[in-house]
């Protein structure tokens, strides 16, 4: 949807006198008086001497079950555009929110703040949904989202571009769900999503609406119940140093771009596992090319299927497809439609580090080590996935090894 701008608090000017709240960088939580009911919200304030407070300069707000503001939802009733929130670490049960402000930062405070929804929801959608625009969320953990419709989100993006990092998804109906903005970019880098899915195929780990763009970083997606473990429609999609595993869950594709759209795909481990619904791995068009770029590179993945046949990369007919420096594990095809593919190459175990914990890393061994070939440069793989979830770049050591990991 097209982002609308709303009128912020901030416009409003005054020379009275204004409570400052606790989390503000002038107020500490040990000098907070007793709570004050302000209107219909709760806070902790003190009155300013006039002028000492300055209406547009963003506020911290800090939340915990010791501090003046107990959940996320209570900071959420009195944070304006471009505060951030600090969330102590914990379990907050039960606690939905609704955020609306734009170029807010939620974050976890001394490790992932736990968000549980015990039968809550936000609007029916989510634990949190974000209506606001330019949204960091980082080191919060979302599980249990469930809705009558079943399409209940960890994270129900409504708003302009999204970034998410340090953050876990998990047992939601979705991981993340985006509405369609062609104005936004959601990016999510070093998370972790597993166990996410209602179980009808129609939810996902990770699932990006018609956004402008979808990048996914150093992340981990594993487990997806019935749906897939990322699903995008995004016009351009990048997917990147990442480890996309089923496990023994019951997943369709790892990675489905059902539109089309310029799409990178690279430096990933992707495994699909013996109880996976679909036997292809990647797929690409498969609801029609209806993105003006039908280009989709994928560059430098190491494929494992461990069920009795598969497709690694499906194409749909019209597809511009460039398969490059691929390793392949498993049986199956390496793609189905035309693609112009080159060096990619069919393995066994025998060359990986302990490919039966999923450590794809390559052995000096390995008959995929120099036998790389030339990729554009926009296209190449820069990233590669290092355990437990983070991004690293990849060596550049003589010629290019084939893979998801380059032999240090």
């Amino acid at each position: 949807m097209a982002s609308t701008r709303r009128a912020s608090p901030r416009s409003v000017a005054s020379t009275r006198s204004r409570p400052t709240c606790v989390g503000s960088p002038s107020v500490s939580d040990a000098r907070a008086p007793r709570l004050l009911a302000c209107g219909a919200i709760v806070l902790a304030c003190t009155v300013a001497v006039p002028g000492s407070y300055a209406a547009d300069s963003p506020r911290t707000w800090r939340v915990g079950p010791d501090r003046a503001l107990t959940t996320p939802s209570a900071a959420a009733a009195v944070a304006r555009d471009g505060d951030t929130v600090l969330i102590d670490a914990g379990t907050y049960s039960g606690d939905v929110a609704t955020w609306t402000q734009d170029d807010l930062t939620l974050r976890g405070d001394g490790g992932r703040a736990h968000l549980r929804a015990d039968g809550q929801d936000a609007q029916g959608k989510a634990i949190w949904v974000i209506a606001g625009d330019r949204t960091t969320v980082d080191r919060i953990e979302f599980s249990g989202a469930a809705v009558p419709d079943r399409n209940g989100a960890g994270i129900r993006q409504e708003g302009t571009d999204l970034t998410v990092t340090r953050s876990w998804f998990h047992d939601n109906e979705n991981g993340i769900l985006t509405g369609a903005d062609p104005d936004s970019d959601v990016v999510v880098r070093r998370s972790r999503f597993f166990r996410n899915g209602a179980g009808d195929g129609y939810s996902h780990n990770l699932y990006a609406g018609s956004v402008r763009s979808l990048t996914v970083v150093g992340s981990w997606l594993s487990d997806a119940d019935t749906g897939h473990e990322l699903k995008s429609r995004a016009a351009a999609t990048t997917i990147v140093g990442n480890r996309i595993s089923d496990g023994d869950g019951t997943a369709s594709y790892s990675i489905d771009l059902p539109n089309g759209g310029r799409s990178l795909v690279a430096g990933n481990v992707i495994v699909q596992g013996p109880n996976s619904e679909n036997p292809a791995l990647v797929s690409y068009g498969a609801e029609g090319l209806t993105h003006p770029s039908r280009v989709l590179w994928v560059v430098n993945n190491t494929f494992v299927n461990r069920r009795t046949s598969g497709t690694f990369v499906a194409l749909a007919d019209g597809s511009r497809a460039h398969l490059r420096n691929n390793l392949v594990l498993g049986p199956g095809v390496l793609s189905s439609g035309p693609a112009d593919a080159r060096r990619n190459r069919v393995v066994g175990p025998g060359g990986f580090v302990d490919p039966e914990a999923e450590d794809f890393r390559l052995q000096p061994s390995s008959p995929a080590v120099d036998r790389g070939g030339a990729v554009p440069r926009r296209w190449r793989a820069r990233w590669e996935y290092a355990a437990p979830a983070r991004p690293v770049r990849r060596a550049v050591v003589g010629r290019t090894d084939l893979g998801a990991h380059e032999l240090g």
